[in-house]
């Protein structure tokens, strides 16, 4: 892993699962921490603010600032502003998206927005759905922070904004734009947040339909861990490979010399 400078690091699957830590994930983040190697912890989950997921990881016993926290609603916001700066949009999520947006400079509003953005959200409204529809019939652009169909919540899994966003789509004859991964773009987004290179970073993540082709296609090395969906077995069915595999990140090397070349 020689000339590796900055990490990339998924969050479910890598450094946690559900409300407890994965062994060895405080420890890892710890000694990046002390050799002063940059870092994002970062997910596609867009339900809270960096400091939420502050305060989440500090009372498992991992402790961040939210700076190092990067999420697909941050992505999302950033990725809205560089295209149309100020503008106007109706937002479906929680605070996660809501509050990216409104630090960004949008305007969250019901009436003629330019964008419909969709996050995640624990109370799916029918109504605002329906909302959401007309404006992308009347010609809103549609963004989602990402892709995914479902995800972890209690008492079983929970329909993911992928899933959502499907419904308006069949509803409407439009595709959302996902900002989060696989998107190379949410890659970048984080890259530019740590004034990183592709060529020296690596992204650390549990899904190889996700985690992994977005980091090859960014141009990232890649360490694929097995402590989340993806089994060993399964690594051979992909068209591509991670440039590593490991049990888990307590088993993840660092670059004795990042902090020497900085």
């Amino acid at each position: 892993m020689d000339g590796i400078k900055n990490y990339l690091i998924d969050m479910d699957g890598v450094i946690l699962r559900g409300t407890t830590l994965i062994p060895g994930a405080a420890e890892f983040v710890q000694r990046l921490q002390t050799q002063q190697i940059p870092f994002l912890i970062f997910t596609n989950n867009s339900l809270y603010t960096p400091r939420d997921l502050q305060v989440r990881l500090s009372y498992m016993g991992l402790n961040v600032p939210p700076e190092s926290i990067f999420t697909s609603a941050l992505a999302t916001a950033q990725f809205l502003h560089a295209q149309r700066p100020g503008g106007r949009a109706y937002a479906i999520g929680e605070s996660g998206l809501t509050t990216a947006l409104h630090d960004i400079g949008y305007i969250l509003t019901d009436q003629e927005p330019e964008y419909v953005v969709l996050g995640e959200t624990t109370t799916y409204s029918f109504e605002r759905i329906t909302r959401a529809i007309r404006f992308v019939t009347a010609g809103a652009r549609f963004i989602a922070t990402n892709p995914d169909v479902m995800g972890p919540g209690e008492g079983g899994i929970v329909p993911g904004t992928g899933a959502v966003a499907s419904l308006i789509s069949a509803a409407t004859g439009v595709k959302p734009y996902y900002v989060g991964k696989p998107n190379p773009l949410m890659m970048r987004t984080a890259l530019r947040t740590l004034n990183a290179h592709s060529e020296d970073s690596v992204i650390i993540g549990d899904r190889m339909d996700t985690d992994i082709v977005a980091g090859l296609e960014s141009g990232l090395r890649t360490i694929l861990v097995l402590t989340g969906v993806t089994k060993r077995e399964q690594v051979e069915r992909f068209t591509y490979r991670p440039t590593w595999v490991r049990e888990s990140i307590a088993d993840v090397e660092l670059d004795d010399t990042s902090q020497a070349a900085r």
